[in-house]
């Protein structure tokens, strides 16, 4: 069963063609630059990369590119339409009407567009990518696979935030956290490398990235988890701020030196690790100035960062009466070992204990575990598009 994987943004589309019998990726590929000059599709097949210059004025229209390549005589992986069994779509926000991923039609519609405040700047170009697949190829099935969804079915007093409850009613005010696919994928690989049913275990798992958050899974489903109603929370990222007392806004705002445009910004785009390091929103650019250079501006945002960390994963072992695994994924977690280590640091008494050699890698799925550690301690790179298409492919087959 092939499946195609699309996660269509503002001015972009990446894609995917899977062979789900033996989950091997046919080609991969990105449509950039849509709507402005010099758009570009770019795909790799059979280990070859290709680029095509071309005029893409809208997602439609760098979809039916997409699909052009697809079938194209030369690089492509079918030989008709016929051949893909279904469509998955990444999509960012399902808010409480969508728990689970679904299976759409034009019908539904109306409903997405309603979830679109939600996540003003992902969810509209995520709904055009869908569009755009009903019109093309009418008679493929199409899913989407929320980034919510796995965090659904946490405990209301984990997403309820302490305000007046009409908020909750009336504005869907709570937290529905997201990075909920990689989360979903990696937890699935844990139980995997443990042995154990997926619904038995309990995994913290860490995803860290240019955006963060962390999740505790138990019972199959995540119990709770670091970002919240936005994607600010938590713990401090590349540009956003993570937690900080929101009094601090209505003071700034007090002063008639902010607009309410100013602050969101500030806490999204100018805060976190650039904010506090003044250098640079990447781990390595501000770990290198850290070590080498003896920064302390530096040093302090990688502190900030393992710190908060820590809090994190101590407050989700209190959650779930311990873990069986902790779990590291995305660009920092899997490659930056040197992040895993002082965040692993001092938490023996918890029943965390790092092989500082063992963890000395990059990219790999692999135990890091000292043998007395009492939890599990992976580094699980993620694959969300292979979690989208396994979702696709469970749901497509029911019907």
């Amino acid at each position: 069963m092939k499946i195609l994987v699309l996660n269509s943004g503002s001015s972009s589309i990446k894609f995917q063609m899977l062979d789900m019998s033996s989950e091997e990726v046919l080609l991969r590929g990105l449509v950039e630059r849509i709507g402005l000059e010099e758009s570009a599709i770019s795909w790799k097949t059979d280990g070859d990369q290709h680029k095509k210059t071309l005029q893409i004025p809208g997602h439609k229209e760098g979809l039916s590119a997409v699909l052009d390549i697809l079938t194209d005589s030369e690089h492509g992986v079918i030989s008709d339409f016929n051949e893909i069994d279904a469509v998955g779509h990444r999509y960012v926000h399902g808010g409480e009407e969508y728990k689970d991923s679904a299976v759409v039609t034009a019908e539904d519609i109306p409903a997405l567009e309603k979830l679109n405040h939600l996540a003003p700047l992902h969810n509209p170009h995520n709904l055009v990518g869908v569009k755009a697949m009903l019109e093309l190829i009418p008679q493929v099935p199409n899913v989407i696979v929320f980034d919510t969804s796995f965090h659904s079915r946490m405990p209301e007093k984990a997403y309820m935030y302490a305000l007046p409850y009409e908020l909750y009613e009336q504005y869907g005010i709570r937290r529905y956290g997201f990075h909920g696919t990689s989360h979903h994928y990696v937890a699935l690989e844990a139980a995997a490398m443990l042995g154990r049913p997926f619904e038995e275990i309990k995994v913290i798992t860490c995803h860290m990235g240019n955006g963060t958050s962390f999740s505790a899974v138990q019972n199959g489903h995540s119990v709770d988890t670091s970002l919240g109603f936005s994607t600010m929370c938590g713990i401090p990222m590349g540009t956003r701020a993570g937690d900080f007392d929101p009094g601090i806004l209505t003071h700034l705002l007090n002063t008639g030196d902010f607009t309410p445009e100013s602050l969101h910004d500030l806490i999204y785009k100018k805060s976190g690790m650039l904010g506090v390091s003044g250098i640079s929103s990447d781990m390595r650019d501000i770990e290198q100035k850290a070590w080498n250079e003896k920064d302390k501006r530096a040093q302090l945002a990688l502190d900030l960062v393992h710190y908060n960390a820590k809090k994190f994963i101590g407050g989700y072992l209190a959650v779930m009466n311990g873990a069986d695994a902790l779990v590291f994924t995305a660009g920092i977690g899997e490659n930056g070992w040197e992040t895993r280590e002082e965040i692993c640091s001092g938490m023996e008494f918890l029943g965390i204990k790092i092989d500082k050699e063992k963890n000395k890698v990059r990219g790999k799925r692999v135990d890091i575990s000292a043998p007395e550690s009492r939890i599990k301690v992976l580094v699980i790179p993620t694959n969300e598009e292979l979690m989208i298409a396994k979702e696709t492919l469970e749901l497509t087959q029911e019907k």
